[in-house]
């Protein structure tokens, strides 16, 4: 069995026969970033938004990585530099071309019979340029999933603190700028599984090609001395620096995002409501956020309490007057929640329920009819059944529970 293929099966290195080439940085922050993309688009494409804590806790991760390799990206050794494997054009030409020449010598050589495929693969041995860290086509991919993860972080940033109105810019960022961003962060999870896919072949293919394990290399950090490798330019990695600058930046950027998270979101209702709408409305009823429907909806229900939705609900006129105030003065088109964007418009048959308003049916679209019925939620205006956070008018994806016997 020849070294290389010994490789290639997982047998053992002795230490004269390796180089170490993968740091552990490196390989720290690669590993991580595989298991944090993975929860991320399991949370993002299969769990949906009852999974948004999960899905933050792996952007933050993330981003945390991004930042670390940046740094050792700059101040590592020569495997680990931005600088020692960014290929130039040339080099990629080069490459290609012969990937090209290779695939079109092996197609000759299934043609020609059994001597012509052995003579081909000694001249592919011999033509093969093997390169200990990147080659320039997995450079760019290095540089591509890098760059896609980072917008991915920065798209999601903005959509969190736009929609929801959490993070660092809930302060500063309107729903309707999140909403735009938002429409390109499923994209670029799409195209970001499409580059992990091409990445994933791409090192099979180069494992195969070269006869040596990519994925158990970037697991020990070693690779086969032989054969002879591309020359990588030496770099002494500037380890102090490097944590200190990297500690640095994680907690100013730590502290940072603490402080402008703690800021009042934009455009967010006030949790606290009106005392004598709280006390008169919520006796009977969870008595809900006015940001929840439009005032012409407000002005609808407050015409005639004697009938209620079924129920006698009269007040004095003092404190229809005061509730009908309050309630314009606060309702859905004062807000920039994604929850008062989405109750906005009315029901078009004219019910003054919130329930049959088009964002309530959207949002609760796929919601089985067996969950409404159940005892634990018994109607579908009991938002506080699901949503721990409905007298707010927040309505944070984190905070819905599914209480014990929906749907039994």
């Amino acid at each position: 069995m020849s070294d290389a293929w010994r490789v290639l099966s997982g047998a053992p290195l002795r230490r004269d026969e390796a180089v170490a080439v993968w740091d552990p940085v490196v390989r720290l922050c690669h590993w991580l970033l595989v298991a944090a993309l993975t929860v991320s688009a399991m949370t993002g494409f299969l769990l949906g938004l009852p999974t948004l804590a999960w899905h933050l806790a792996a952007g933050g991760v993330v981003a945390g990585v991004l930042l670390v390799r940046t740094v050792w990206g700059v101040l590592g050794g020569p495997y680990a530099r931005f600088a020692g494997f960014a290929p130039s054009r040339a080099a990629v030409r080069a490459h290609v071309a012969g990937l090209v020449a290779a695939a079109l010598r092996a197609n000759a050589a299934r043609a020609g019979g059994l001597r012509a495929v052995l003579r081909a693969g000694v001249e592919r041995e011999a033509a093969h340029e093997r390169h200990l860290g990147h080659n320039p086509l997995g450079a760019l991919m290095v540089f591509a999933l890098l760059l896609v993860s980072a917008l991915l972080v920065a798209s999601g940033t903005v959509a969190l603190g736009g929609l929801y109105k959490q993070g660092p810019l809930r302060a500063f960022v309107s729903s309707a700028f999140a909403g735009d961003v938002y429409a390109l962060h499923q994209p670029l999870a799409i195209v970001l599984l499409v580059l992990v896919s091409v990445h994933v072949l791409g090192v099979g293919f180069e494992s195969l090609r070269g006869r040596e394990s990519l994925v158990r290399a970037m697991v020990t950090g070693r690779k086969p001395r032989m054969p002879a490798a591309v020359a990588v330019r030496a770099a002494r990695p500037h380890k102090l620096a490097a944590a200190g600058l990297g500690a640095a930046l994680l907690l100013a950027g730590g502290f940072g995002i603490a402080a402008l998270a703690a800021l009042p979101g934009r455009g967010v209702p006030p949790a606290r409501l009106d005392p004598v709408y709280a006390d008169q409305c919520g006796a009977c009823h969870l008595a809900y956020s006015p940001s929840l429907a439009p005032a012409s909806t407000w002005r609808g229900i407050l015409v005639d309490l004697q009938h209620h939705f079924g129920q006698d609900a009269t007040l004095s006129a003092a404190q229809v007057a005061h509730i009908r105030a309050y309630l314009i003065a606060n309702s859905a088109e004062h807000w920039d929640s994604y929850p008062a964007r989405m109750m906005l418009r009315p029901a078009a048959d004219g019910s003054r329920r919130l329930t049959a308003a088009p964002g309530w049916q959207r949002m609760h679209r796929g919601i089985p009819e067996a969950v409404f019925r159940s005892k634990a939620v018994y109607r579908r205006s009991a938002c506080d059944a699901c949503h721990t956070d409905a007298a707010s008018g927040r309505f944070a994806p984190q905070r819905i529970v599914m209480p014990e016997g929906a749907g039994s």
